[in-house]
């Protein structure tokens, strides 16, 4: 990698050893950029026994530089649609839109 990474650089999706796409990112919103970023990945991951890909399913994950390069530091993974609106709905309620 090279001591210039961005956060634009960085991605989700992750290939397996015998080079087989097992998680394929489908979104990137970028939260928080600098020394610490954070990103929201919305993503599917493969499914063994048919080979296809399964439900979407969203990701928070956090990453330091150091010399010049991003390491996974945190990860959440939303496994599900509902609790993906179960969490909308509860920093919707903490976090009001402003008039």
């Amino acid at each position: 990698m090279s001591d210039n990474q961005t956060v634009d650089d960085l991605t989700y999706s992750y290939i397996d050893e015998t080079g087989r796409m097992v998680r394929r990112e489908l979104a990137k919103e970028v939260l928080t950029k600098g020394a610490w970023a954070t990103i929201l990945y919305k993503y599917q991951d493969i499914d063994r026994k048919t080979d296809d890909f399964g439900a979407e399913k969203a990701a928070i994950v956090r990453y330091r530089k150091r010399q010049g390069i991003y390491k996974r530091h945190k990860e959440f993974a939303i496994s599900n649609a509902g609790q993906a609106r179960k969490i909308l709905e509860t920093l919707s309620g903490w976090f009001p839109a402003e008039p």
